[in-house]
């Protein structure tokens, strides 16, 4: 007879503790159910008392399907229940429909917490709980406790799988030469994370020439190009993706230099989010690197009030970056931290 097991929680997060006690599980029977327990109204509160970011089921559900994947005895099954707070979750009720869920005989009920021994043995008789690090020593940490003390103060024990739901989105916007792709790419190093560098410059550098022989049918690509640029940086991104450019800019040098502007570009633009706006003034020396022919003061500042009556008449909340570039960068650090609560050094 095959042994068959099951693992519950809220994986609110999923953690590296919950890890580590569902591939032990998995090593101890021949099947083992993960089974999330979520209930709409309980974890909103949970996650709003705690001032951290709403983890829907669906999510949840994802980051344990893509963990457990590759592991061929490990299956993933979502329970509700209509619990206000975890004080007036339904036990019985609860295990009905795990039992229900799942659809034969459980042997082997795994958790972390040994107050659970009474109430599994009343409600899974004929099941034996094992229970995996109920001290924490192997992963010594806890939803709770991430929660309570926020994301990145534990940053070290969220899965990759995980990480890409709480990654800040930095997007650093302006005119030509104003510095976006020099702040760009000294924050990623100077937070130790990836960047998303302009997708229009590198179509420019693919075609051998400047913006103005990019013809229409170009932006609308290269919106496209640079949000799936974006979609594998997050992967790979420490708490913070730093992105050169975006789709209301596209649409500015789309009407700059063709002087039509693209609905498809609207579109992108109002899904996109982004957590915060750098917006660069070009206060800066124009510089004549081969792909920009706007340099003349009066230019420059026309096409700076343009670009910026753009983002207001989109409502986007922009913080404005002038000065030396030393100066630009120590404002940028200033927001970044505030961004992700943490005080300048």
């Amino acid at each position: 007879m095959r042994k068959v097991g099951f693992i519950g929680g809220k994986f609110l997060p999923l953690h590296l503790g919950h890890v580590h006690a569902i591939t032990r599980a998995a090593c101890l029977c021949d099947e083992l159910y993960v089974v999330l327990s979520f209930s709409q109204a309980r974890d909103r509160k949970l996650c709003e008392k705690a001032g951290i970011q709403i983890m829907p089921y669906e999510v949840r559900l994802r980051w344990l399907s893509g963990l457990v994947k590759d592991m061929e005895n490990v299956h993933v099954l979502a329970v509700e229940d209509t619990a206000e707070t975890d004080e007036t979750y339904d036990w019985a009720a609860g295990a009905a429909n795990i039992r229900r869920k799942i659809g034969k005989p459980i042997d082997y009920v795994f958790s972390s917490e040994t107050s659970y021994e009474p109430i599994f043995q009343q409600l899974y008789p004929e099941a034996r709980h094992i229970i995996l690090d109920a001290e924490r020593k192997q992963v010594p940490i806890s939803a709770t406790r991430i929660r309570e003390e926020g994301i990145f103060a534990h940053w070290e024990h969220i899965p990759t799988i995980v990480r890409p739901t709480f990654v800040k989105k930095v997007v650093v916007v302006g005119t030509e030469s104003c510095g976006k792709s020099t702040l760009t790419r000294y924050l990623a190093k100077l937070y130790n994370t990836v960047f998303v560098e302009e997708y229009g410059r590198t179509v420019c550098e693919e075609v051998g020439g400047c913006e103005t022989i990019l013809t229409e049918d170009y932006y609308p690509h290269i919106a496209y190009g640079h949000k799936m640029k974006e979609y594998e940086a997050i992967k790979q991104a420490n708490k913070v993706v730093f992105v050169d450019t975006e789709a209301v800019v596209t649409q500015f040098y789309s009407e700059l230099y063709t002087g039509r502007t693209f609905s498809v570009l609207d579109q992108v633009a109002k899904e996109q989010q982004y957590d915060l706006w750098l917006y660069m003034e070009p206060d800066v020396p124009w510089v004549d690197d081969g792909l920009r022919v706007h340099g003349e003061n009066q230019v420059r500042h026309e096409n700076n009030e343009k670009l910026k009556r753009m983002l207001n008449d989109r409502h986007i909340a922009y913080v404005s970056i002038a000065g030396s570039y030393h100066e630009r960068l120590r404002q940028a650090m200033d927001h970044v931290d505030a961004l992700l609560h943490k005080p300048s050094q």
